[in-house]
C-alpha cells in the first residue's frame, strides 16, 4: 500500500483526472436520465449546455492543481454560463467546491479572495436564479445560509492546508539553516582545536629539542675532558627525546582519532604541578633557575593550569635559546584569591630582544604569539618585553574566571 500511495502522490494530475471521469459520468448519465422528448432536462435547461457545462467542470477538476488560478476563472465563467442558460445545479458543480478549496490551499492571494467571495455569492444567485417553490421568504433565507455553509468550509479547510504547509516549510527551512549552522560551527571547532595542537606541538618540540641541542652541544665540548658528564648530558638527550616522542604521539593521536577524555580536553595537559619537574629538568640543561611559589597552592581550571604550564615552557626555552653563556632565569607563582600570576625573568645577554619577539633566532617562530593566543583564551593578561640592563621579563595574570 505504501508504494501505491507513493505513486499516488508523484502523480496528483492522474489521480484529479481520474476523479474528474468520475465526475463526468455520474453529471452525464444524470442529464441523461432526465432528457425528454424534446432534447430538453426537466428544470436543467438545453442537454448540449448541460453537457458542455460538465464537460468544463470535469477540466476544472482535472487541472485543478496544475493551474487553480486559471481554473477557478473557469468555474466562474462557466456557473454564469449556468445562470443565463437556465442549466440548473449538476453533479459536477461539486467541481467549483473543489476548485475553491484547490485556491485557498495553493492558489495565489488574488484567487483565495475571489474564490471565497466567489463560494459566497454562489448559493445568494443560484436561489435567486431558481427559487424554491412554496417555500416562504424566510424559508429561501435560511435554505440560502445553509447552502452557503459548503463553500465557507472547502475555503477554510484550504486555508488551513496552506498555512499548515506553511509552516512545516518554515520549520524544514529552519532546521536546514541549523543544520548549517551546526556544520560551520564543527568546522571553526575543528580548525580551533587544530590550531590549538599546532600551539601544543610547537611547545612540545621547541622546548625539549632546544633541551637536547644544548645537552649535545655540552656532551660534545667535554667529550674528552669529562666522559661522565657527557655519558650524563646523552642521557638527558634520550630522555628528552623519548618525553617529546611520547607527547608527540598523543597529539598527532588525536588528529588520527579525534579521542577525547571526559573533561572535554585533549590529552596531554600538563598541569602547575609539573612546573618543578620543568624546572628541574631545564636544570639538568645547565640552566640556572630560581623557582618560587606563593600563596596557597589549589586546583585551579585546567585551562588556567594548561597555560600557566605553557608559559613557563616558552619563557624557560627563549632564555636557554636566547640568553647566551651563563644566563640564569627565575620562576615565581603566585596564588591569588581570583587568579594565578606568573613572573617569569631572565638575565641573559646572549640575543637581541628582538628573537624574543620573534619566538626563534631565525624568526620563524611563535613563541610569545601563541602565549598571548593562550592568555587570551582563558581571559588574562600578558606583559612581556627587555628588563632595564639586559634580559627578559615575563609577567601573566590568569584569572579562575573567564572575562565576560
Amino acid at each position: 500500500m505504501q508504494r501505491f500511495y507513493d505513486f499516488l502522490r508523484r502523480h496528483p494530475t492522474g489521480v484529479d483526472s481520474f476523479w474528474a471521469v468520475v465526475l463526468l459520468l455520474v453529471s452525464v448519465v444524470s442529464v441523461a436520465s432526465n432528457v425528454d422528448v424534446n432534447g430538453e432536462s426537466p428544470g436543467r435547461g438545453p442537454e448540449a449546455v448541460a453537457v458542455a457545462v460538465t464537460l468544463l467542470l470535469s477540466l476544472v477538476v482535472a487541472l485543478r492543481r496544475r493551474l487553480p488560478e486559471r481554473m477557478l476563472l473557469l468555474a466562474a465563467a462557466t456557473g454564469v454560463i449556468q445562470v443565463v442558460t437556465d442549466v440548473q445545479v449538476l453533479p459536477a458543480n461539486f467541481a467549483m467546491l473543489v476548485i475553491i478549496y484547490s485556491t485557498a490551499a495553493e492558489g495565489a492571494p488574488w484567487s483565495r479572495r475571489f474564490g471565497l467571495v466567489g463560494g459566497l455569492l454562489a448559493a445568494p444567485v443560484a436561489q435567486l436564479r431558481w427559487p424554491e417553490e412554496n417555500v416562504s421568504a424566510a424559508g429561501n433565507v435560511l435554505f440560502t445560509a445553509f447552502l452557503m455553509v459548503p463553500f465557507v468550509l472547502a475555503w477554510v479547510l484550504g486555508d488551513s492546508i496552506r498555512t499548515r504547509r506553511a509552516y512545516f516549510a518554515q520549520l524544514e527551512e529552519r532546521a536546514n539553516r541549523l543544520e548549517k549552522e551546526r556544520e560551520a560551527q564543527s568546522k571553526v571547532a575543528v580548525a580551533a582545536e587544530r590550531a590549538r595542537i599546532a600551539r601544543e606541538l610547537h611547545d612540545v618540540v621547541a622546548h625539549n629539542v632546544s633541551v637536547m641541542v644544548v645537552q649535545a652541544d655540552g656532551a660534545a665540548y667535554v667529550m674528552d675532558a669529562a666522559p661522565d658528564q657527557a655519558r650524563k648530558a646523552l642521557e638527558t638527550i634520550s630522555g628528552t627525546g623519548r618525553q617529546a616522542l611520547a607527547e608527540m604521539r598523543r597529539l598527532l593521536g588525536v588528529l588520527r582519532t579525534g579521542e577525547q577524555r571526559e573533561t572535554g580536553e585533549y590529552v596531554p595537559q600538563p598541569d602547575v604541578e609539573q612546573i618543578d619537574e620543568l624546572v628541574e629538568q631545564c636544570r639538568e640543561s645547565g640552566l640556572t633557575v630560581d623557582f618560587k611559589i606563593e600563596g596557597t597552592p589549589r586546583p585551579l581550571p585546567s585551562g588556567v593550569e594548561l597555560t600557566a604550564y605553557r608559559i613557563v615552557q616558552e619563557a624557560l626555552t627563549n632564555t636557554r635559546k636566547h640568553g647566551g653563556d651563563n644566563a640564569g632565569a627565575s620562576v615565581r607563582i603566585v596564588y591569588f584569591d581570583d587568579g594565578l600570576g606568573l613572573l617569569i625573568e631572565d638575565d641573559g645577554k646572549g640575543a637581541p630582544h628582538e628573537m624574543y619577539e620573534d619566538g626563534g633566532a631565525d624568526g620563524s617562530g611563535h613563541g610569545l604569539i601563541g602565549m598571548r593566543e593562550r592568555v587570551g583564551m582563558v581571559g588574562g593578561t600578558l606583559d612581556a618585553g627587555p628588563r632595564p640592563g639586559g634580559g627578559f621579563r615575563i609577567s601573566a595574570l590568569l584569572p579562575l574566571k573567564p572575562a565576560h
